[in-house]
């Protein structure tokens, strides 16, 4: 098994302790890997905070050309680093090739972003001049679904502000962003990036750490409101990226062959463990049963494997953990709908459920009232659009969510009101680093992405000078 190593003052150091980490595809054991203590914790934290004043008055030209290098290295590595996050993480490996390719991509481009202050005013009686300044130490708390591209969404963006980080990688997917770890070790200066792994036990010790200045986190709605409770005792700034139930509303007009593709692909990516996914579908009574039977169709035909095997389209659940929670989900359905394709557990090792279309189920069932975060989609029959559009807002989660119909005005005066922060007219799941991307409701606070997602991670300074 390879040699991993934490990140901590610009050296690659081994955990005070080990844990395993497990390929979901196989149930064993894919390597040993350092977990971080308490100790190494309070490290990261002391050498970022020492690292601060030093990065800070970098050029950010500079530091522009250090997160342009690790894109670089990062690319370069692209087959290896694609190979281990497909062991790890249990994706196919297509998909773990586009999340290396998109994290080199989202470097770049966050990388050229410029910070903006502003002149309020400048007359004979007083110059006020607004500038943006960074916050300091930044903990980055990154979640197991794309334990690589959402330290792309958090990294580059901190770091071209001028702040220093301490990543926490989740401890089922942390292999691939300690090797990440190994090309920042080359590219940064010492203590400007951290890395240290847990077994979800530091997550408070950074929440509630002094020496740092914000928090970026990427999980699950419950956790973050923990996240957001300990952050308060020390008045942490906090970024949450957090769960979603996002509702895809199939207009009236709309040709179910043609829209059937892009739902089942939007709901079954990464095993429907992406955040967000679309988890239900309000179909129209005219063409319920045609939309349902074509659903049905491309989950069955789909191929459900070993992500590293040829023609795997969908691979296993990531964890055990949330392997037992979608089995729930299946038995809910099951009780309360029909099921028409799917429902099975493989009987073979590894976390592999097969992508389940439900029909002829109702809200006020766990299936469609709450998160699955796996490949299990809900398809609710509604004959008002209106009605439709008051079920899908009902859910106390906002991230996103999508109309499908042929007539484009009618799809976007409902799309205008829908209560989510990303809304998509005939697609799903199309977002990029120059498209800001924050949740309404409890799906997150903060913006990622685009130079509204920078901005958060800087403190506005206003300097008021008389004349």
């Amino acid at each position: 098994m390879s040699d991993y190593k934490l990140l901590i003052g610009g050296q690659l150091v081994a955990g005070d302790s080990t844990m395993d980490v497990i390929n979901p595809a196989t149930e064993e054991v894919l390597a040993v890997c350092p977990r971080g203590s308490e100790r190494q914790m309070n490290a990261a934290v002391a050498a970022a905070k020492a690292a601060f004043k030093g990065w800070a008055k970098t050029p950010i030209d500079d530091r522009r050309a250090c997160v342009s290098k690790l894109a670089d290295a990062i690319e370069a590595r692209t087959t290896e680093l694609a190979r281990l996050l497909t062991q790890e993480q249990g994706k196919p490996l297509s998909e773990s090739t586009a999340e290396i390719t998109y994290t080199a991509a989202f470097l770049r481009y966050l990388a050229s972003l410029d910070l903006h202050g502003r002149m309020i005013e400048d007359n004979e009686t007083r110059r006020v001049e607004l500038r943006r300044k960074p916050l300091g130490v930044v903990g980055c708390i990154i979640p197991w679904n794309f334990p690589v591209l959402i330290v792309a969404f958090k990294a580059p963006v901190a770091l071209i502000a001028g702040n220093t980080l301490v990543i926490k990688p989740a401890p089922t997917t942390p292999l691939t962003t300690l090797r990440i770890g190994e090309l920042c070790a080359e590219i940064f200066p010492a203590g400007v990036v951290n890395i240290v792994t847990d077994q979800n036990d530091l997550g408070g010790v950074m929440t509630g750490h002094p020496d740092i200045a914000k928090i970026s986190f990427t999980g699950s709605t419950e956790t973050g409101k923990k996240v957001m409770a300990s952050a308060a005792s020390t008045i942490k700034r906090i970024t949450l990226e957090l769960g979603g139930n996002d509702a895809a509303i199939v207009m009236p007009d709309a040709d179910p062959v043609a829209v059937a593709p892009g739902i089942f692909g939007a709901a079954t990516m990464n095993a429907g463990q992406v955040c967000l996914a679309i988890k239900r579908v309000y179909a129209h009574e005219s063409h319920y049963d045609a939309l349902c039977a074509e659903l049905a169709k491309l989950a069955d035909a789909a191929i459900v494997d070993d992500g590293l095997k040829q023609g795997a389209q969908i691979g296993p659940l990531q964890n055990k953990m949330q392997y037992e929670k979608v089995k729930g989900f299946l038995e809910d359905a099951r009780a309360h709908g029909n099921i028409i394709a799917g429902g099975q557990v493989e009987d073979r090792p590894g976390y592999f459920i097969r992508p389940t279309i439900v029909r002829d189920v109702e809200d006020g069932t766990r299936i469609v009232d709450e998160e699955q975060f796996g490949p299990i989609l809900p398809i609710i029959k509604y004959s008002d659009p209106e009605a439709a559009l008051a079920k899908a807002n009902a859910s106390p989660w906002g991230l996103g969510g999508s109309v499908w119909g042929q007539d484009r005005d009618k799809a976007y005066a409902l799309a205008c009101e829908m209560d989510s922060g990303t809304v998509w007219i005939n697609k799903h799941l199309d977002f990029g680093p120059n498209i800001p991307f924050g949740g309404a409701k409890q799906s997150g606070i903060g913006v990622e992405f685009a130079e509204e997602g920078l901005n958060e991670f800087t403190q506005i300074q206003v300097i008021n000078e008389a004349r």
